[in-house]
């Protein structure tokens, strides 16, 4: 007698998972920009879903740290400024460094040959430049990296990945020369898990994330 309304509460999260998921790209792709506002009613018949369900997905992004609501205000993609950047950039640094330590012990030759191959994606982005297609590539590059940990609480970090260089950093302001330059230092990244040297692999991972900490610093911090 149970059976319909778990096969209806199931069948509510699930479209609530794909609601979210929706936005969620459309947040790491730029479609919503940092600060722009989510009109709920409209959302939902582009959608084709009723508000209650947009309602809670939005709710799923605003756990994820992709929005904000704000009274009186509606809910709006979330901006960063440049002390909330920094904060996020400092958990990856720590992250990062960890991840790529974690991979260089348990990196098989399939999974050394697939971050050389993501490497090859980045470098087709740099000649000609194109910085859209750059970002993806970076971001699927942590994102292997952070796989290969196997290390679950390391992956729970994974949005924050897409978070700092797809939604904070929009990818017009992403320059050719940080391309090049964060190629240079994945590659050298690959190399040590390649070579299943752990502390190598951190110590460069964590120095990558830290340049563009530096970058970031006011100039009478740096």
């Amino acid at each position: 007698m149970t059976a319909q309304p778990d096969l209806e509460l199931r069948s509510r999260i699930r479209l609530v998972d794909e609601v979210a998921q929706l936005l969620r790209e459309r947040i790491y792709s730029g479609a919503f920009a940092p600060g722009a506002k989510l009109r709920q009613e409209e959302l939902a018949d582009q959608l084709r879903v009723s508000r209650t369900p947009l309602r809670e997905a939005l709710r799923v992004l605003e756990r994820d740290g992709l929005v904000q609501a704000e009274p009186g205000r509606g809910v709006r993609v979330v901006e960063a400024d440049p002390e909330q950047l920094l904060e996020a950039y400092y958990l990856r640094e720590a992250v990062d460094g960890v991840a790529a330590r974690l991979a260089a012990e348990r990196a098989t030759p399939a999974d050394v040959a697939r971050l050389h191959a993501q490497l090859e994606r980045q470098r087709a982005a740099i000649e000609p430049w194109d910085a859209a297609a750059y970002t993806l590539a970076n971001v699927e590059f942590h994102t292997m990296v952070m796989q290969l940990s196997a290390n679950r609480f390391v992956m729970a970090e994974l949005p924050l990945v897409r978070m700092t260089s797809q939604v904070f950093t929009p990818v017009k302001l992403v320059p050719e020369a940080r391309g090049k330059a964060a190629v240079l230092d994945h590659a050298a990244i690959v190399e040590a898990i390649e070579e299943h040297d752990p502390e190598a692999a951190e110590r460069m991972a964590r120095a990558h994330i830290a340049a563009t900490i530096a970058r970031l610093l006011p100039e009478d911090a740096a």
